[in-house]
């Protein structure tokens, strides 16, 4: 069993850069592959990016490539999303996930979620 809760949303301006955690419980953390995703109201939530459980390989969608890095710090329990040259199209409520899949990035791989954090870049 595995609890997540994220921090570090806000509201940012295009071109800005924010950091978000995402803590987790649960002794066996460093076994599962974690992963970010977004949703915006009325469309499907969508795979961000994914990091493996010893945190060597990394996964991410096309549109945040070379912008958003993954990491992870398994000793602290917590997976991290640095959000660099934010855009009005990343505005989105962002959840942390837990997988036993490798690789894992979509939605049906994961099992468990947190309740997101809203992250709006203004124009």
């Amino acid at each position: 069993q595995v609890q997540l809760v994220e921090s570090g949303g806000g509201l940012v301006q295009a071109g800005g850069s924010l950091r978000l955690s995402c803590a987790a419980s649960g002794r066996t953390f460093s076994s599962y592959s974690m992963g970010w995703f977004r949703q915006v109201p009325g469309k499907e939530r969508e795979f961000v990016a994914a990091v493996y459980w010893s945190g060597g390989s990394t996964y991410y969608a096309d549109s945040v490539k070379g912008r958003f890095a993954i990491s992870r710090d398994n000793a602290k329990n917590t997976v991290y999303l640095q959000m660099n040259s934010l855009e009005p199209e990343d505005t989105a409520i962002y959840y942390c996930a837990a997988s036993r899949s490798v690789p894992a990035t979509t939605i049906e791989q994961y099992g468990y979620w947190g309740q997101g954090t809203q992250v709006t870049v203004s124009s």
